[in-house]
């Protein structure tokens, strides 16, 4: 049975809920379900990560949010910086609700799709990659994350990613220097690490 909120198709009963949340100068409403992270609220770490984003460096391009769940960080940053946005998941339901809620907030350039990682993504010409990877997954996977967005990004392109320091920011952050070459924590509040690599 596969419960987790990183499988395609959780085997749990919905529980949809709706509530809103400010981000970026805009009141999103937002409609969660069971088997969804963070479905009560927008978790600290998105939080941290949207408020830390700077596109005013990045070449022209899209933005994709790798592990988008129901929406918060690629929706917030499609209307916040107006580029176009592709959001992936592997959770079919948490794409489904991305959707929805794109939708319900009037965000209409964005591109939502299921993928696992990068596996259904063909643009490879990004100008940032963001992601609030799914720990629980597993490191492997995180670093997945990490190993694959170089070759999705364009010349001077961005990985940003939030981690906590206790699951595994260090080690992310010396993957991401491995990968790139560099890799700056720009962000730290209560034990969660934004890092950003540039191509």
């Amino acid at each position: 049975m596969s419960n987790h909120y990183y499988t395609n198709q959780p085997e749990v009963a919905h529980d949809r809920k709706k509530w809103t949340f400010p981000l970026r100068g805009k009141h999103f409403t937002f409609i969660t379900d069971s088997n969804v992270f963070s479905k009560g609220t927008v978790d600290f770490g998105s939080r941290v990560l949207i408020d830390a984003f700077d596109d005013t460096e990045l070449p022209e391009g899209s933005i994709l949010d790798v592990g988008c769940g129901y929406g918060p960080i690629g929706l917030s940053l499609a209307h916040s910086t107006g580029r176009h946005v592709e959001m992936v998941d592997v959770n079919e339901r948490a794409v489904d609700l991305a959707k929805e809620n794109a939708e319900l907030n009037g965000i209409k350039h964005v591109t939502i799709y299921p993928s696992n990682i990068y596996d259904d993504v063909e643009n490879n010409q990004f100008a940032a990659v963001v992601s609030n990877p799914p720990i629980r997954a597993g490191k492997k996977v995180v670093h997945e994350i990490i190993s694959g967005s170089y070759d999705k990004l364009a010349k001077s392109g961005t990985l940003t990613i939030v981690i906590q320091k206790k699951q595994g920011a260090p080690s992310a952050q010396k993957k991401m220097e491995e990968i790139f070459g560099n890799a700056e924590i720009i962000t730290k509040e209560k034990g969660y690490f934004i890092i950003v690599s540039q191509k």
